[in-house]
């Protein structure tokens, strides 16, 4: 944990999806410190015409390569929600060459009751994270 949800257009190969998931999952390590097998990943593939990413009025130019992600997460504070996002673009520009101006990020906060990772048991409450 955190839950990283990824929506992209539809086209990468296995090996490419492989490379964008393993960079931010390194960014995540590293930003947040959270054991290297705290891995949770989703990914959506869109049609390009069904997922419109515009820049807000900011002059953020987007390709195809554009990626919304969706952390979900305990609360982090905002120097590390910071380094997340530059780490993740500097990732995902040197392993994928993707440009930082086709990631966007989402966060969005919960707490320990929010998560049940099986068995039907909220583990942060019950003590066993």
């Amino acid at each position: 944990m955190p839950l990283l949800r990824f929506d992209l257009i539809e086209g990468r190969s296995e090996s490419e999806l492989k490379t964008l998931l393993d960079a931010a999952h390194e960014a995540m390590l590293e930003a947040f410190q959270v054991p290297p097998g705290d891995r949770y990943q989703i990914v959506t593939e869109h049609k390009p015409s069904r997922m419109i990413v515009e820049d807000t009025g900011l002059g953020i130019p987007r390709t195809k390569d554009v990626i919304v992600v969706q952390m979900i997460t305990r609360p982090r504070g905002r120097e590390k929600k910071e380094l997340f996002y530059r780490l993740l673009t500097e990732k995902l520009q040197a392993a994928c060459g993707i440009s930082p101006t086709d990631v966007m990020v989402s966060t969005v906060e919960n707490t320990d009751e929010d998560w049940s990772f099986g068995h039907g048991r909220a583990q942060f409450l019950t003590g066993e994270l």
